[in-house]
């Protein structure tokens, strides 16, 4: 058995002839790229075949496309699909599969079919568009309004890209002298960490919205392939659910991401988004100074008008004034006839019925004053009879020492002297015993 052990160069040549079969030469295969790199003009890629599900890798496989071919290969799918070959892009590749007899077995990629890719980016972007209408946030930022001149700007940009420098130079170098006030919250615009560094930038933003107007998304030129990161679900429920208007200008003309579909605005350049937000600006000062001369004319037709009526009514003062007072004057003349005559009727009653009133006040006058002074009379009359004097005048008297009245034997004292008042009046006389 060992004298017919193979060598492996004879068992990789038997592998070679049994691989070298039509079955196996010029197919079509679907695949997802992978380490991709280009060395020495020519391309090396794994190719892919993953569960839809789960993710895992069910199939792999080296492949390349010689440097003879790249260039036309790699040209036409960049026209085609505006991405350069990049890992993580499905494609649709015309594969041989062939045996080296050093580095085992590869597959040589001969053509590719773009519209394939360009099938599949614009099959997962119609998923998350309709994933995100499902969940009802599709328009919730295309549905915002705009406030009347957006100038607090929050940008969402690389720090030192030349798309966020040209952003801002359009926007302070604009010839109506707009003023504009300009933020940046840094972020990485391109490659796997893109959509994270975003989201975590709109976060911030969010956490004081009440200090800008709008976001803007930009990104300036560079490799089409890095865009695939703006097709991110997370990224675009991010910027569909945010609460100020966002404004994305992310790529080249030509290049469209699904957060051109969810924001409040879209425009193809960092340069565009500066020009739209100059241009509502400018339309701003438009519809004030159109408002200005408006008000400016409005007051001058009802100035005019008032100085037109003005007029008039200084022309007719004279004439009119003269009729009011005339007809004034005939009113008053009668006026006064028709107060002569219901003055006679009305008063002459009322005379006689006062001086009624003022007999009977005077006889009930008499009257009251005669029963008052016999009541008086009566109590003087009282008075005096109950009064000290009427007693002294019955023949009693009063006696006091020092101006107290003596009701007692034991009140007076040897030597005091005593007052007694009579009804003709006083004597005085001294006690000595």
């Amino acid at each position: 058995m060992a004298n017919e052990a193979l060598t492996l160069l004879e068992l990789n040549k038997r592998i070679s002839s049994l691989i070298m079969v039509s079955s196996t030469q010029n197919v079509w295969v679907t695949a997802e790229l992978s380490d991709v790199v280009v060395r020495g003009g020519h391309c090396y890629m794994e190719l892919l075949q993953k569960d839809p599900e789960k993710g895992t890798t069910l199939a792999k496989a080296r492949a390349m496309i010689w440097a003879n071919l790249y260039p036309r290969i790699e040209s036409q799918f960049y026209a085609a699909t505006g991405q350069r070959f990049a890992t993580g892009i499905k494609v649709m590749v015309q594969v041989s599969a062939t045996m080296h007899p050093v580095y085992g077995i590869s597959l040589v990629v001969s053509a590719v079919n773009p519209e394939y890719t360009m099938g599949d980016l614009l099959r997962r972007r119609r998923e998350m568009l309709e994933r995100l209408k499902h969940e009802g946030i599709l328009e919730m930022n295309r549905s915002l309004e705009w406030t009347t001149l957006p100038q607090r700007i929050a940008v969402v940009s690389a720090p030192g890209a030349a798309g966020y420098g040209d952003f801002r130079d359009q926007l302070y170098k604009n010839q109506a002298r707009l003023k504009f006030k300009v933020e940046l919250f840094p972020a990485v615009m391109q490659g796997e960490r893109a959509p994270e560094t975003i989201i975590a930038a709109l976060e911030q933003i969010a956490m004081q919205s009440d200090a800008w107007d709008c976001v803007v998304i930009i990104r300036g030129g560079g490799a089409t392939s890095d865009l695939v990161a703006f097709e991110n679900y997370d990224l675009a429920t991010h910027v569909a659910q945010f609460p100020l208007p966002v404004i994305v200008g992310i790529g080249h003309d030509r290049d469209v991401t699904i957060l051109d579909y969810v924001a409040k605005k879209s425009v193809k350049t960092p340069t565009a988004a500066a020009e739209w937000l100059i241009a509502c600006g400018v339309k701003a000062l438009e519809r004030l100074r159109r408002i200005g001369a408006e008000m400016l004319q409005t007051v001058a037709d009802r100035l005019a008008g008032c100085k037109e009526q003005l007029s008039y009514i200084e022309g007719l003062i004279p004439s009119v004034a003269g009729a009011v007072i005339q007809s004034n004057k005939a009113k008053v003349q009668s006026q006064l006839l028709v107060l002569a005559s219901v003055g006679s009727r009305r008063i002459s009653p009322e005379l006689a019925r006062l001086n009624h009133v003022k007999d009977v006040m005077v006889s009930a006058t008499k009257m009251a004053i005669e029963r008052k002074n016999i009541r008086l009379n009566t109590i003087a009359e009282l008075l005096d009879a109950i009064s000290p004097h009427a007693t002294l005048r019955r023949g009693y008297s009063i006696t006091r020492i020092n101006g107290q009245v003596v009701t007692s034997v034991s009140q007076i004292s040897h030597g005091a002297v005593l007052e007694t008042t009579l009804a003709d009046g006083m004597i005085k006389s001294t006690t000595n015993n």
